[in-house]
């Protein structure tokens, strides 16, 4: 159970209520619209991740998707699993996520964004032969927006994790 009441839907202006229905009321949106400036500006660069990029998206769903396992945020991990699904991701990428080192599922390129991913989350920074291994596969383009997906999306495990949002059936929820 969440640890603060959902949003009152009495209370919804008009562009958080378009939002929510663009976002199928999901449960992280519905805690987010108490504060509907917020709510706005994550809607709109969640949107430019998911959607305005040159970054591949498989790869940025598996990155996405092992950012919400290493930030323990079921929610996060259902719901990219699905959407990964959706752009090409693999049933045995997903099913290989928590453990890729030892997966021979990815190629060159997925390996390096996981293991870029990895570090993002656990360390400070990312060491020097990661960041390198993965600068030399992507343009600057994709390699900056590899990385703001991985922060926003610890941002977004953050959120749901400090709320304990409910989960929702993945149908739902993507």
């Amino acid at each position: 159970m969440a640890r603060i009441s959902y949003s009152d839907p009495a209370k919804h202006n008009e562009r958080t209520q378009e939002l929510l229905g663009k976002n199928r009321n999901a449960n992280i949106f519905r805690m987010m619209a108490h504060s509907p400036s917020y709510l706005e500006q994550y809607c709109r660069l969640g949107g430019a991740i998911r959607h305005k990029g040159e970054l591949d998206p498989v790869v940025r769903e598996l990155a996405i998707t092992r950012t919400g396992i290493l930030c323990e945020a079921p929610y996060e991990v259902a719901a990219h699993k699905r959407i990964g699904k959706n752009v090409g991701v693999t049933d045995e990428q997903n099913e290989s996520l928590e453990d890729w080192q030892s997966a021979t599922c990815f190629n060159e390129v997925q390996r390096a964004a996981l293991a870029f991913t990895d570090e993002i989350v656990k360390l400070r920074r990312p060491q020097d032969a990661t960041f390198n291994a993965i600068a030399s596969k992507l343009t600057p383009a994709a390699l900056v927006e590899l990385q703001l997906a991985v922060g926003f999306y610890i941002m977004t495990s953050k959120f749901l994790e400090t709320f304990e949002i409910d989960m929702q059936p993945v149908s739902e929820i993507v």
